[in-house]
């Protein structure tokens, strides 16, 4: 385990790359003892920090659930990151694409809770029961730490590599449809690049964030009424570049579009 010293370190470095828009090099490569509990306690470090500096948290993204995004990563199990009130995007918004490092897109469903739900033995009927509405959603990813090379040591550290969220399209209630048989079509400058269907995530997508909530009963924590909660892409991630219109068409529950400048 990483000494306290060294995690506030890691902290500092990483708000620093957030705050000047650059990348890092691979904490892998100057800490090889590193393990997923350094990562998270890192994570944990600056999700701290933000929180006193006046950052306002709304919810968890969750990481790597589907094979397509384990096999685009060289990654093999899932993780989670923070969310802020900052990066979360109406539909239709104009991005500045340079607040991002290495920026991607992935298409996903978020689910915003009505009731609290804990960990360690939490199932899919628990998470449908405290589900108010699930919503198309994008995910923006962003690196602080450099690509090549990562392992999920890395990418925990780095907030599981959350930039921003773009929601929209029309909320369901989870009984309404069968969630996992919800697709989407992801299109940049109109030219379809990506589809998927959300079964991809651990089969179905409330199970993502069963996952989550077992996970965090580990480190003490819980998920609570009125967190959104970003379930896993079901699609590789996209690169996107200024001047960029991206677009996921979620058939009957809508669209959700945003524009990088």
């Amino acid at each position: 385990m990483l000494t306290p010293e060294t995690i506030a370190a890691i902290a500092d470095e990483l708000a620093a790359a957030e705050r000047d828009r650059t990348t890092m090099p691979l904490l892998t490569a100057r800490y090889p003892d590193m393990v997923v509990e350094d990562s998270y306690a890192v994570q944990n470090e600056w999700r701290r920090r933000a929180v006193e500096a006046g950052r306002r948290p709304v919810g968890r993204k969750i990481g790597l659930t589907s094979k397509v995004m384990q096999a685009a990563t060289g990654i093999d199990e899932p993780d989670y990151g923070a969310i802020f009130a900052d990066m979360v995007f109406e539909n239709g918004s104009v991005i500045e694409h340079a607040q991002f490092s290495n920026v991607r897109i992935e298409v996903e469903l978020a689910f915003l809770l009505a009731e609290p739900l804990e960990g360690p033995h939490a199932t899919v009927f628990d998470v449908l029961r405290a589900t108010e509405y699930v919503v198309p959603a994008l995910e923006i990813l962003s690196s602080r730490i450099e690509l090549e090379g990562r392992t999920i040591v890395d990418t925990i550290s780095d907030n599981a590599a959350m930039g921003g969220m773009v929601y929209g399209g029309n909320p369901i209630r989870p009984g309404d449809v069968d969630l996992r048989w919800i697709s989407a079509l992801l299109y940049r400058q109109e030219t379809i690049e990506e589809s998927g269907v959300a079964a991809a995530v651990l089969n179905h997508p409330a199970m993502g964030v069963a996952w989550l909530a077992n996970k965090l009963a580990q480190h003490g924590d819980r998920l609570e009424a009125g967190e959104i909660v970003l379930a896993g892409s079901f699609t590789r991630p996209m690169w996107v570049h200024p001047g960029d219109t991206v677009l996921a068409d979620f058939k009957e529950l809508g669209t959700i579009s945003c524009r990088f400048v």
